[in-house]
């Protein structure tokens, strides 16, 4: 989409993500902004940060759409996540039901995938937020704490390529690695328990290397991988010792934060060139 949307819906998920995508739409253009925030997920802040907000419960799919159609949404973006242990205990709508009895396979891909067309059916286009988080997206070369020595860098080197691998197979899309050894695999626990597992097996003196990527085929519109403050002090709780990234696939929040706990905690940030296809 070449232009900006008057009117922007933002599908609002837990942490600073969706207040992100909301200062720079604003910034950037967009006249009016409508959320959609889930209880128990979304900071209630963000009400403040928006023209017209709803809340609605995981699995209200119907009362989510009709909360932005109701509102002139005709562009939508999704930004933040849902909890993964919430996406059991759902208590899903019929619309909801429906489309996830369609579903053979249930990951991130075909749920949102499949949510994206019932919007479209109400006239609702999911795009992605991309356009508008570009600045915070670190390019090759970014680089945050300590140098990284040459054994490191051999760990980052390895663990983006088990990472791609493991990504492929929609297992997750972060590893943990130390010596060329695989510690951990993110699965649907998630990163930061997958980060303080994989720290938890590198031993006490620490050191493991995590490295977090995109799928080669990964839709923008439904998760963009991110980090920041909180994943920098989960990796320093941990004793991992480098976080590293592909360049242009990663949204850094709340870069001055990130860059403190980063020079404090001694973790280094970096990223890897994504491989051409």
């Amino acid at each position: 989409m070449s232009e900006q949307p008057e009117i922007l819906g933002i599908i609002a998920g837990n942490r600073s993500l969706p207040f992100l995508v909301a200062r720079e739409a604003r910034a950037q253009g967009v006249g009016r902004l409508v959320a959609v925030a889930f209880e128990g997920e979304t900071d209630p802040a963000l009400a403040d940060c928006v023209d017209d907000l709803e809340w609605v419960k995981v699995g209200q799919v119907n009362r989510a759409i009709k909360a932005l159609t109701s509102r002139g949404v005709r562009h939508c973006v999704m930004a933040g996540q849902i909890a993964p242990k919430n996406l059991f205990n759902l208590r899903p709508d019929l619309r909801a039901l429906t489309l996830l009895l369609q579903l053979r396979h249930k990951n991130a891909h075909t749920i949102f995938g499949a949510l994206a067309g019932e919007l479209a059916k109400d006239g609702v286009e999911l795009i992605s937020a991309v356009p508008w988080l570009r600045p915070h997206m670190p390019e090759l070369g970014f680089h945050l704490g300590p140098k990284l020595s040459r054994e490191q860098q051999a760990d980052v080197e390895f663990g983006h390529r088990i990472a791609k691998e493991v990504s492929r197979l929609e297992v997750g899309q972060t590893v943990v690695v130390k010596h060329g050894t695989v510690l951990a695999v993110e699965g649907f626990e998630g990163t930061d328990a997958c980060l303080a597992r994989g720290g938890q097996l590198a031993g006490s003196k620490g050191g493991a290397v995590a490295v977090k990527v995109a799928k080669e085929d990964h839709d923008m519109r439904f998760d963009i991988p991110c980090f920041g403050e909180v994943t920098l002090e989960t990796c320093a709780n941990a004793g991992i010792a480098v976080l590293a990234v592909e360049a242009g696939r990663a949204i850094l929040l709340e870069r001055d934060r990130a860059a403190a706990v980063a020079r404090q905690r001694k973790v280094a940030v970096t990223t890897v060139a994504v491989e051409p296809r």
